[in-house]
């Protein structure tokens, strides 16, 4: 019997739609004029600088030093002549515009009236909670376990337990769902935990394209 659902955020509760459309208006909107390819090799940049050290970022000030480090990794990507612009950091963040997938928010409402405990599992900073709760999705889950508060990241199994531990559930009573085969499903099979990989592309055909697929595997698990 499946008691709680673990969920990967990023690729599976939410999308980060490509921020370079946005970038080019946020900095437009400061008086300066970038093309979306210049845009998008900027971020490319501070995106990669961002994902090898987002784990740093273990509380409100610590994100705060972060954030300035990626607003530099991104000034010195853009052209020169867009260098001095006004609140880049603003801008930076401007850009990150989050979205819940549609199918979410249904999604995680039928699995809380089937009583399961609905635990996000993440790789990322602190202030994954504020993206949530931006998106609406706070309420409708019942714990957030994140790398940069706990120390470890998946597909460690120490993240996988403490998400357990919150949700007060063991190991085989638990089902983890992410879109990546080799940190959320590999992750969550070493620590004893069934897993579904999430595949929206649909490049994978042995993946899930959707969380409505949730429901009919839930109801096959059923004793």
């Amino acid at each position: 019997m499946i008691r709680a659902v673990l969920l990967d955020a990023l690729g599976t509760l939410v999308e980060l739609p490509a921020p370079w459309p946005a970038l080019v208006e946020e900095l437009a909107a400061r008086g300066v004029v970038v093309d979306e390819p210049h845009a998008r090799a900027a971020l490319l940049q501070e995106m990669a600088y961002y994902r090898a050290h987002h784990d740093e970022a273990v509380d409100e000030a610590a994100l705060a030093v972060l954030r300035d480090r990626c607003t530099e990794v991104l000034r010195a990507g853009l052209p020169e002549h867009a260098r001095a612009v006004g609140d880049l950091r603003g801008a930076l963040l401007g850009s990150l515009r989050f979205r819940a997938y549609p199918e979410v928010p249904e999604v995680l409402a039928q699995l809380g009236e089937r009583g399961l405990a609905r635990i996000v599992v993440s790789n990322w900073d602190v202030s994954l909670r504020a993206v949530l709760d931006d998106v609406g999705l706070t309420p409708l889950l019942d714990g957030i376990v994140i790398s940069a508060e706990v120390g470890a990241a998946k597909p460690d199994p120490a993240i996988f337990a403490l998400a357990l531990a919150r949700a007060g559930v063991a190991a085989h009573e638990a089902l983890h769902v992410g879109d990546t085969a080799d940190v959320d499903v590999a992750g969550a099979r070493a620590a004893g935990i069934r897993a579904v990989h999430l595949d929206r592309a649909g490049g994978d055909p042995g993946a899930a394209t959707s969380l409505d697929a949730l429901a009919d595997l839930l109801r096959s698990l059923e004793p």
